[in-house]
């Protein structure tokens, strides 16, 4: 009885985030790491690698996110390859380096960054204009790989799947949104695969049952069931609703959640 609750709870997150991934295009980890964190918490899991343990669960849901999500956009024809395969090494490079990064930081630490890295996106996704532009097309040279680097590291730090990242990065080097989103879900398996197979090797200590390295693999199943099916529900609902608007909604909404996180990490 004591694990039905919880398992209800993750089933509703998982739920919730497969809703908004096919709604806003955003992916389920920025909504996954926090839920996990205050579950695996009130459970009586809190410890300095709980942080840990919510990122690496979040980011092992994205490799079979990402995955069905390409394998959408690839039927629409949206997904830019080249793109893909020319960012692919410098992203699972930062990816990597985000994942020794991570392990070796105390929860606290890694609280901190979470809550100021999602304010900067949910300010964003707020106040960002699709007019904005950087360039007429996507970096080249030294740029390119210091970029897709710290489009793999950010990510990793923050247990998503790269689309917060990727797809502005795309719109503001003039990619269309359509083909910036299809090709950012690109993005979440060339980060989430490499970091996944990392944080399945780093111990974590105080972790929930069934926890293999630093990967809770009871909720990674219970969400992945649960995000799967909703999806497209959401892919759905985004042809009938305002996206727009439910985007700053949104947005608003996860500024609420870092700024707790933060209180939580500094008070």
């Amino acid at each position: 009885m004591e694990l039905i609750l919880p398992a209800l709870i993750l089933a509703a997150v998982g739920a919730f985030a497969g809703v908004l991934a096919g709604l806003l295009g955003v992916g389920g980890g920025i909504v996954l790491v926090p839920a996990f964190f205050y579950l695996f918490s009130a459970a009586g899991y809190g410890s300095e690698d709980l942080m840990q343990i919510c990122l690496a669960t979040s980011l092992a849901t994205i490799i079979v996110t990402s995955a069905r999500s390409v394998m959408a956009h690839k039927r629409k024809g949206a997904v830019d390859w080249y793109i893909l395969r020319d960012w692919a090494p410098g992203i699972a490079i930062g990816a990597a380096i985000g994942v020794f990064t991570v392990a070796g930081l105390r929860t606290e630490t890694l609280q901190v960054i979470f809550g100021t890295l999602v304010l900067v996106i949910a300010a964003y996704m707020i106040f960002g204009r699709s007019s904005w532009q950087l360039a007429d097309d996507m970096p080249k040279g030294p740029v390119k790989y210091v970029l897709s680097a710290l489009t793999g590291f950010v990510s990793v730090l923050l247990g998503i799947g790269g689309g917060s990242i990727g797809v502005p990065l795309m719109t503001l080097h003039g990619r269309p949104i359509h083909r910036a989103v299809a090709s950012a879900a690109g993005f979440g398996g060339l980060i989430a695969l490499p970091s996944a197979l990392l944080f399945l090797f780093t111990p974590t200590e105080n972790a929930p049952p069934g926890t293999v390295g630093a990967v809770n693999i009871p909720a990674f199943l219970i969400v992945i069931a649960m995000t799967l099916l909703t999806a497209p529900l959401g892919a759905s609902l985004a042809h009938r609703l305002d996206p727009k608007r439910l985007k700053r909604v949104f947005a608003f909404f996860l500024a609420l959640v870092a700024l707790n996180m933060l209180r939580k990490s500094l008070f």
